[in-house]
């Protein structure tokens, strides 16, 4: 199973949308997923899973998810108790503005949990109301349109950024339990992977590391994941090819090797199945 790729059908001078206050259950939900735009999730309440890159987060009522472009997550509501939250989606070229020159950027977050792995903030006392009246204020403006909407809707997210950072930056490890849920020979195998994914790697060799058989582990990881072995694998793949597409000059054929690709035929097929274009395109668009 290959991970969906999120379309946005928005402005494209205006790369933003949020979705205000939905219900979510489990029939519902996305299935597992990746997109270029940034996001936030905010719970309003109710109880689920959260999966993001290969981190286990419990949801409940003030939780706050940032997650970078390219992340592979999915939603797991619960049944009894499903989710229901706001999440809003963005291009970061649209927030990430000129360097002022004291050291601050509004993406700080997204940086932050990339670099810790650590995608969850729980919110509390005045910054969780700061948060849902800032996002309730954005679904407004959308919905209202009112001359200077956009400006309005950009004011907003970069006062809720810059409170969400400065909480960050004053209390560097916010989360103090572990986030991770699963066990762990499947945490070590998700870890090998996103550390080296373009290295072959194979369902009996992770199996026989993990002291399970290939069909446990298979059944667990899909379940935990919603991919398989390989579609996880070469969703770590396009992800790295893209940031090279992006921030550097390589030919495309050397891309396909550094990602683990032994012909450029073969990435071509992968990257246009999980992105919608080429790799040529994907470079020209950015």
């Amino acid at each position: 199973m290959q991970p969906y790729r999120k379309s946005f059908a928005g402005d494209p001078l205006f790369p933003f949308e949020i979705v205000y206050k939905t219900i979510k259950y489990p029939d519902n939900e996305l299935p597992n997923h990746l997109h270029d735009h940034y996001e936030l999730v905010y719970v309003h309440s109710g109880q689920g899973i959260f999966f993001i890159d290969n981190c286990w987060y419990q949801k409940s009522a003030g939780d706050l998810f940032v997650i970078p472009g390219n992340t592979i997550h999915h939603a797991l509501p619960d049944l009894e108790d499903p989710i229901v939250s706001s999440a809003i989606f963005f291009a970061p070229t649209l927030i990430a503005g000129p360097s002022l020159g004291d050291g601050y950027f509004p993406l700080q977050c997204y940086e932050i949990a990339r670099k810790k792995k650590q995608f969850k903030i729980g919110l509390a006392g005045s910054l969780r109301i700061a948060a849902e009246m800032a996002i309730k204020q954005i679904a407004d403006e959308f919905a209202n349109q009112e001359t200077g909407y956009r400006e309005a809707v950009l004011l907003t997210i970069g006062q809720l950024l810059l409170q969400i950072n400065r909480h960050l930056l004053t209390d560097e490890i916010t989360q103090h339990e572990s986030p991770r849920i699963g066990p762990s020979w499947i945490l070590r195998a998700l870890k090998r992977i996103d550390e080296h994914p373009e290295r072959e790697i194979h369902l009996t060799d992770l199996a026989r590391e993990a002291c399970v058989s290939p069909s446990h582990f298979s059944r667990v990881f899909r379940q935990l994941t919603s991919l398989n072995v390989i579609g996880y694998v070469n969703t770590k793949r396009i992800i790295k090819a893209k940031e090279l597409l992006l921030f550097s000059d390589e030919n495309v054929n050397v891309i396909a090797e550094k990602c683990g690709y032994e012909t450029p035929a073969h990435f071509y097929r992968v990257f246009k199945s999980l992105t919608g274009e080429t790799p040529g395109q994907y470079r020209k668009r950015s």
